[in-house]
């Protein structure tokens, strides 16, 4: 079997083709945006001998080299995404990238895997607390969350729809949060750096880690499992720490850092005042924070990864060790001239 893999170069992408090789997979496309961010991926085809990595220099935003990138592939597991840019750059490399690639595969009827993300999930009118699996809803209300939200849902819909008109195998992962060694080191659900110093955002609420390499193994394990066609399966590791627990780890095994801890119904009236002078000042604040953001991004949701279980999927780095991993290399960042 042939597979096409984008974003290959990048944090996730580079695990996706080891873990591929490591499930036997011997016929491999990676589509780079240059031979040198194939590197990386060179450097595996010592490791798996027996395997063919073939780089393929291309950019999703032009239709003659995804054509040209999808030709005789069985499965494509598309894993490029726009991380941060303007809105109209995120949306450019999405969702215009996507829909090249969506005509290109819909042409062919072959495979194809997306990675999503939990943005993509409506859980601000959940509630306080709320339980966030497979049948949570869609967001509804997009334009209330960020560009990276917006332009991941409508990606996931757009893959939807197509796959709608034309028939073909599609399978969705939703990653929570990404991290490891390369990653930023908090998440916006811990908190953000304003003027200086830290807000701790996220309390006693749970974390949706994924480890990358924990990730990159259900993307893969979804992908050549047959059971998995037309399914939605969230991506969250085992034994979730708290954000709170989180930055107590990170000041024992990284560095000290200064942290002034807002509580969730104060950060809530205080999106409620941001909100209220930016409508009133008609943008001449941006409204950063909003109550709904706030319940999306810091509502103390809980988090399930039975689905995917019961597909066969496991974690292969547990979180403690996966996290003393990730510290060790951000303490390393921090000491290095």
């Amino acid at each position: 079997m042939k597979i096409l893999v984008t974003g290959s170069s990048g944090f996730l992408g580079k695990c996706l083709v080891e873990r591929l090789l490591a499930h036997g997979q011997t016929d491999l496309r990676c589509m780079v945006r240059s031979l040198g961010k194939g590197a990386p991926l060179q450097g595996l085809a010592a490791a798996y001998p027996a395997a063919v990595i073939e780089l393929f220099v291309g950019d999703l935003r032009h239709k003659e080299q995804v054509d040209s990138a999808v030709d005789g592939v069985d499965l494509v597991i598309h894993a490029a995404a726009a991380l941060k840019g303007s809105p109209a750059e995120m949306f450019m490399d999405s969702v215009v990238s996507s829909r090249n690639l969506l005509d290109a595969v819909a042409a062919r009827g072959i495979r194809v895997v997306i990675v999503s993300s939990f943005g993509a999930m409506g859980v601000a009118d959940l509630g306080r607390g709320a339980f966030v699996d497979e049948t949570t809803p869609m967001e509804k209300h997009p334009e209330r969350r960020d560009v990276y939200s917006y332009t991941k849902l409508r990606q996931e819909q757009m893959f939807w729809e197509y796959r709608d008109r034309h028939g073909f195998e599609l399978v969705v992962l939703r990653p929570g949060v990404i991290y490891g060694p390369g990653s930023g080191h908090f998440s916006n659900r811990v908190g953000l750096k304003l003027f200086g110093r830290f807000l701790h955002l996220g309390g006693s609420n749970l974390l949706p880690l994924t480890y990358v390499e924990n990730c990159a193994e259900a993307i893969v394990f979804a992908a050549l499992s047959k059971e998995a066609a037309g399914q939605i399966y969230n991506v969250v590791d085992d034994d979730l720490p708290t954000s709170r627990q989180y930055l107590s780890l990170y000041r024992q095994r990284v560095k000290r850092i200064s942290t002034i801890p807002i509580p969730y119904w104060l950060l809530l009236w205080g999106s409620g005042k941001v909100q209220a002078y930016s409508n009133r000042s008609k943008g001449q604040l941006p409204a950063i924070f909003t109550p709904y953001k706030t319940r999306a991004m810091w509502g103390g949701n809980r988090f399930s990864n039975a689905k995917l279980k019961a597909l066969g999927w496991k974690p292969i780095i547990r979180t403690s060790e996966a996290l003393e991993r990730t510290f060790t290399s951000f303490r390393q960042e921090t000491t290095t001239p």
